[in-house]
């Protein structure tokens, strides 16, 4: 990842050739708060990067100050010996060592334009580096906490600037440009502070504002995001209360349903008066073909089916219905109804054929006419028998 420091000219010279040497302070230990989407984390509003002591004053890092190419502002991609020719006005020294917290190194500038351009007022530098980011958040022996851990500094060049930071075209990850240079430098003494401009982003427009500038719009984005998280938040719980409320709703409408589905089916049930009427008669006629088929069969609180199951049993036994379907046992019943009808009923005889007198005298002349016969004749029975 790309980085860049801001740091003042100091202690500028020129030599007798006219070549103008200085010193700088190109890199310090401890905590800088970067922009988050500066270090490839937007979901941060900011976010704060330590310098251990260790990875700072490393020999590595320390070595990779020394003879570093000085440019006339920052290049668009790292100084190699390609393009070296093309971008170099000078050259840092050998001499780093440790100031402080600062990485301390000499330059020297060579390019005439470039030194009228510093005595004309472009006094600022910017080191530009590469870097690996640890994303292990912790605490500093002080207490100070951290979000990430720079490991394996490795200074690329130091450029000659107007102001000290990239200004508009500071991004991380874009290899045109060089990238993250701190919000603040709390550290720095106040002479060395740097009042130079950043490029943040406020609903999509960019706006130039000074380091105290992006820092507070970095909080007022962090609080608006805040405020957006409880209010979706509490839009949620709403919701949530809604659909418990619709629940309930909808439950006590499916319990007003079942209720009138039940009115309904009660209402099916009742019968009206000819309905009944004829429910009584069709009763009653059931009871007295059960009867006719067997007169002692008995029919008190039995339903329709279980009469005819009676009748049947009462008149040809059980084993006649044993095992046997309703339907079986219905068709049974009805065999059965119709045989009784065929057994002679004497009332009914007489009344359909009329009183029949079997009696061998025709009429009731004939009779007494016998009866006087009998009468003369009985002296002659009795005279026998003496």
């Amino acid at each position: 990842m790309q980085f860049t420091d801001a740091v003042t000219v100091a202690g500028t010279r020129r030599r007798d050739d006219g070549y103008l040497v200085a010193d700088a302070r190109i890199a310090r230990t401890g905590i800088q708060n970067y922009l988050g989407w500066e270090v490839g984390k937007p979901d941060m509003a900011e976010v704060r990067v330590y310098r251990p002591g260790s990875e700072v004053f490393s020999d590595a890092t320390l070595k990779s100050a020394a003879h570093r190419p000085v440019t006339n502002d920052h290049p668009d991609e790292q100084v190699t010996s390609k393009n070296w020719k093309d971008v170099a006005v000078g050259q840092t020294g050998d001499e780093v060592s440790g100031e402080g917290i600062f990485i301390r190194v000499p330059l020297m500038v060579s390019d005439e334009k470039t030194i009228l351009a510093i005595e004309g007022g472009k006094q600022e530098l910017s080191a530009g580096y590469t870097c690996d980011l640890d994303w292990t958040a912790g605490k500093t022996p002080t207490g100070d906490e951290y979000d990430a851990i720079q490991k394996n500094i490795r200074l690329n060049h130091v450029a000659i600037v107007q102001q000290g930071r990239a200004g508009k075209q500071v991004r991380i990850g874009d290899a045109s440009v060089w990238g993250a240079a701190p919000i603040t430098n709390d550290q720095t003494p106040e002479k060395e502070k740097i009042m130079t401009l950043k490029t943040v982003t406020v609903d999509g427009i960019p706006v130039e504002v000074t380091d105290q500038g992006a820092t507070v719009i970095g909080t007022l984005q962090t609080r608006l995001a805040d405020a957006n998280t409880k209010l979706a938040d509490a839009e949620k719980v709403h919701q949530t209360a809604l659909d418990v409320k619709d629940a309930a709703l909808a439950a006590k409408d499916t319990e007003i349903a079942k209720k009138d589905a039940e009115i309904d089916a009660t209402k099916a049930k009742v019968l009206s008066d000819a309905d009944l009427d004829k429910r009584v008669q069709a009763r009653a006629d059931l009871i007295t073909v059960a009867k006719t088929i067997a007169k002692d069969v008995k029919t008190e609180g039995l339903t329709d089916a279980a009469i005819r199951k009676a009748a049947v049993v009462a008149k040809l036994g059980d084993e006649a219905v044993k095992d046997k379907a309703e339907a079986y046992i219905d068709a049974r019943f009805d065999i059965l109804a119709e045989d009784a009808k065929k057994v002679a009923d004497p009332f009914r005889t007489v009344v359909q054929n009329g009183i029949q007198n079997n009696d061998s005298a025709q009429n009731s002349n004939d009779a007494y006419t016998a009866m006087l016969a009998r009468d003369a004749a009985a002296w002659q029975g009795k005279k026998e028998s003496a």
